[in-house]
């Protein structure tokens, strides 16, 4: 059983964050130069790719808790058969 549900988002999100501080500890270290300004476009696509990835998540998990839902669990159809006569 898992412990929390799994959000791939934060998931993309945290490899980019981590890219960009890869890149700045390489520069650090002295293995290869890396403008100040590289890290910018990472973080920002590594931000736009997690929200596109949390969206599509939700649509999914939304299509996927309606589809398995029993007949049994669902409210009777409104056929208007009820419908107060006026």
């Amino acid at each position: 059983m898992l412990r929390h549900e799994f959000q791939p988002g934060r998931l993309v999100a945290g490899l980019f964050l981590t890219l960009a501080g890869a890149v700045y500890a390489g520069d650090a270290g002295g293995l290869w130069d890396a403008p100040w300004f590289v890290s910018i476009p990472v973080v920002v696509c590594g931000l736009c790719l997690a929200g596109a990835v949390a969206v599509l998540t939700r649509g999914i998990r939304r299509r996927r808790r309606t589809a398995t839902r029993s007949s049994a669990d669902r409210p009777p159809a409104d056929t208007g058969a009820d419908a107060r006569p006026q």
